[in-house]
């Protein structure tokens, strides 16, 4: 599904990454962990194409999207959810979900859209009508996510999803990646909360100071506290 091989990256003349190879396959879901600044959130956006400065190939779906802007490769099946969420002030829960379906190819109608957040989303469901920005900050990251999963990509990529939520609301998202993957959604999951992350994975690679330095199943990395420690405290 996705094959990042040799992804280079800058700001200015810092060199973020040094040169990342990954691979997500169809129906996976894998997680990127590391500690802060190792470089996880910078190869996200290398492969959405948010990056001014890449070198390297991103395969997608079979196609070299390397070149291809981000309104492209999101045509294409790649969605992605930002850490800052990016819910549109003054906009209900609805109307954030509409936009969302503008980069649908699938024609789906707005009631069937709606019906299935409500399924997938009760907490959203009960506030369609809100102006989001009035939300917690768990049910924007709920409608952030929402909004993504409506275009019904491919992949999708979401970048520290817990960040800044209470503990419930955590678990609740977390639930939702096994189900969302367990339906047959592959993921890609950018994520400093390790024990969370590697107990949905199936697989995880790790990253240090912009590099790829160990991957393996997310059960072994799971039980190697060396490993984690070593990379991945905060």
């Amino acid at each position: 599904m996705l094959k990042v091989e040799k992804l280079q990256a800058w700001y200015g003349n810092s060199h973020i990454l040094q040169g990342i190879d990954l691979e997500v396959k169809t129906g996976e879901l894998v997680c990127l962990i590391g500690r802060n600044g190792a470089g996880k959130t910078t190869t996200i956006r290398g492969i959405m194409g948010l990056t001014s400065r890449v070198e390297g190939r991103v395969m997608f779906d079979g196609q070299d999207v390397t070149k291809q802007p981000t309104h492209t490769r999101n045509g294409l099946g790649l969605g992605y959810v930002p850490e800052e969420r990016r819910i549109v002030p003054g906009l209900t829960v609805r109307d954030n979900l509409r936009l969302g379906l503008l980069a649908a190819k699938h024609g789906g109608r707005e009631a069937d859209v709606i019906a299935e957040v409500a399924e997938t989303f009760p907490r959203l469901a009960e506030r369609l009508d809100q102006d989001a920005i009035t939300m917690s900050g768990g049910e924007q990251q709920m409608l952030a996510i929402a909004r993504a999963l409506v275009s019904r990509p491919k992949l999708l990529m979401l970048d520290e999803p817990s960040e800044g939520i209470m503990p419930v609301l955590v678990d609740e998202m977390f639930e939702l990646f096994a189900r969302l993957r367990d339906k047959g959604t592959t993921i890609l999951l950018v994520e400093q909360n390790v024990e969370l992350a590697l107990g949905i994975a199936d697989r995880a690679y790790i990253m240090d100071q912009g590099e790829i330095v160990y991957q393996a199943s997310a059960k072994i990395l799971l039980a190697d506290a060396a490993i984690q420690e070593r990379y991945c405290s905060v």
